[in-house]
């Protein structure tokens, strides 16, 4: 007889559950090694990198702004002295704290990488726990077997858990986010926040009320009205539909709403009243966000997509299907629900960006744990096999071209990697070495362990894609971060800037100002954050830093505003020497000359 059971919230009997498992494929995942994992996860990557261009140097620059300026940058967050009126201000806030705890330690800029570390605890703790309280409970449990066997309701939990959070470690599109200096860290962390806390208010609505509003509040302040709005949906939606949950509406209303409006309107109110200009622009940038999807924004969704869907997304579909007759289980509603949420909220963003996607990651990663007990021994052999060929092939990959920038050979992959990266001289390093050969070691041992001795756990069928996401991770981060350092940091150039202005300085005998012309805000951070260098916007400063293509610079100079100007250094990353002249990158820094007589 298929085995039934009442549930707590339907009147009706359920049907019988799709999961088919037994006590010993809820075995226990070693603690010490999914900790481990996690840890190389999130390490690798944050130490030994230069901040990249774009928004990882630009958050970082906001940090410092934070740290070394006053209230203000705190209130209206700005990177370099422009203003940088997007997203929120916690992330800022946590990494200028973290900088005036750490930096004497680690230095200002593996410092304001700490909050790395505090957003990815958050967001693999909210989701093991969310994971555990919904899999344990007695409408999510496997089929009963006629004489015993099932595994018992905190080990099925248990389970679930481990393969929801190793199934985040193998989600491919939050691997860069999440080592990134921005508020997308924070705002995956708040969303699965915001999981755990409706999972918890099934048991303890007050104190999963509570962490609710902290995750709201949390996601605002981390990136507006686009990060929290899908919460907020999926609340309304398991507000009015879902049965268990139906006794925690009411601390919902009472405690998580005002909780979240008070931490959002104590900075919204406050920078309001003391920079209504860049509240102006910060309202501006929220507004633009929203809108019926365009063409192209389509056409990004279904390219990006993707990444931050495999390998859950697929095993979310069908977990949906296998588990269609629990669709108002709390187990499957309340992720389905974040999920469909983050769906809409797709279709409600003009062009989505990768920050959109996030809110998907945490629903899936559950339904995807949910779907691995209904699957055949067969499927799940195959996932694994499919993981062992990508990464090893992407290990492969990896080693071969480290191998060509050292040596040279394969001489046609050498010639591809050095039109990438001009000018690149290669430097033997010990330590990346030794680190990527233990990355690799470790993954061979990974494979044989799970071949040879064929272990019962279900979450068998997520650790090898897990542990082959870190393995690569690791080698791209060893045997390839100098040749990404060097094609993606402005740190020469920001060095020659200084030099230039400091030989300036000792034969003028004063310190002068310099204003800048085209600047971009992420090259505006990138020499803030390395030299300390600021520019003016506008002024009288008699110095002026130019950016743009070198074409278009050479006849500025000629017939422009500033001919017969003196030059005092020019330069570009070596990197830009790949692309054709009228688009390479471009810096001078001159004295214009004084109006009616050319420069001495």
């Amino acid at each position: 007889m298929p085995h039934r059971f009442p549930s707590p919230f339907h009147t009706s009997i359920l049907p019988p559950t799709p999961a088919r498992l037994t006590a010993l494929a809820a075995t226990k995942l070693p603690r010490w090694g999914l900790l481990a994992l996690c840890l190389l996860y999130i390490v690798t990557g944050l130490v030994m990198r230069e901040p990249w261009k774009s928004e990882d140097v630009i958050g970082l620059a906001q940090m410092w702004s934070a740290y070394d300026g006053g209230w203000a940058q705190w209130l209206a967050p700005e990177a370099a002295g422009v203003a940088v009126s997007q997203e929120g201000p916690l992330a800022t806030w946590v990494g200028a704290l973290c900088m005036a705890v750490f930096s004497p330690l680690l230095g200002h800029i593996l410092a304001a990488r700490v909050p790395n570390l505090i957003w990815f605890g958050i967001a693999s703790t909210s989701l093991w726990y969310g994971a555990y309280l919904l899999g344990r409970r007695a409408e999510a449990q496997p089929l009963a077997l006629p004489f015993g066997g099932q595994p018992e309701p905190r080990d099925y939990g248990r389970m679930l858990a481990d393969a929801a959070l190793l199934l985040l470690l193998a989600t491919l599109g939050i691997l860069w986010r999440s080592h990134e200096t921005s508020a997308e860290p924070a705002a995956l962390a708040f969303h699965a926040l915001a999981f755990y806390s409706l999972a918890r208010m099934l048991d303890h609505p007050r104190s999963g009320a509570l962490t609710l509003g902290l995750a709201l509040g949390g996601a605002f302040l981390a990136r507006g009205f686009p990060a929290v709005m899908p919460q907020l949906l999926a609340v309304a939606v398991l507000a009015g539909t879902s049965p268990a949950l139906r006794p925690a509406v009411r601390w919902i209303a009472l405690l998580s709403l005002p909780l979240g409006l008070a931490l959002s309107l104590a900075w919204w109110i406050a920078t309001a009243q003391l920079h209504p200009y860049w509240m102006s622009g910060w309202w501006h940038w929220n507004a633009s966000v929203f809108g019926m999807l365009t063409p192209r924004g389509l056409s990004d969704a279904l390219r990006n997509m993707p990444w931050f869907l495999w390998p859950t997304g697929p095993l979310a579909l069908l977990a949906l299907w296998r588990w269609r007759g629990y669709l108002l289980s709390p187990h499957v509603q309340i992720p389905a629900a974040l999920m469909l949420a983050g769906l809409a909220m797709l279709l409600a963003t003009r062009e989505p960006v990768d920050a959109e996607y996030l809110a998907l990651v945490i629903p899936c990663a559950m339904l995807g744990a949910l779907a691995l007990p209904t699957l055949r021994r067969g499927l799940i052999n195959a996932l694994d096999w499919f993981a062992v060929m990508v990464f090893s092939a992407t290990a492969c990959v990896v080693w071969m071209g480290w191998i060509a920038i050292m040596t040279g050979v394969p001489p046609k992959i050498a010639r591809n990697i050095a039109r990438q990266t001009p000018g690149f001289d290669a430097d033997f390093s010990l330590f990346a070495f030794t680190a990527a050969v233990a990355a690799s070691l470790a993954w061979i041992a990974l494979i044989i362990w799970r071949f040879r001795s064929r272990p019962t756990g279900l979450w068998r069928g997520t650790v090898l894609s897990a542990g082959g996401v870190v393995a690569c991770w690791l080698l791209i981060m060893t045997l390839w971060l100098p040749s990404i350092n060097y094609n993606k940091s402005y740190r020469e150039v920001s060095n020659g800037m200084a030099h230039a202005l400091a030989a300036e300085r000792v034969r003028t005998g004063r310190q002068e100002c310099v204003r800048s012309s085209g600047l971009g805000l992420s090259q505006r951070a990138s020499f803030a954050v390395f030299d300390n260098l600021r520019f003016e916007l506008s002024g009288d400063c008699p110095l002026v830093l130019l950016q743009g293509n070198a074409s278009v610079l050479r006849n500025v100079l000629q017939r422009g505003e500033y001919a017969g100007s003196r030059v005092l250094w020019e330069g570009t990353r070596a990197a830009e020497f790949r692309r054709a002249p009228q688009f390479r990158e471009y810096f001078i820094l001159l004295r214009p000359a004084p109006a009616g007589r050319p420069a001495s």
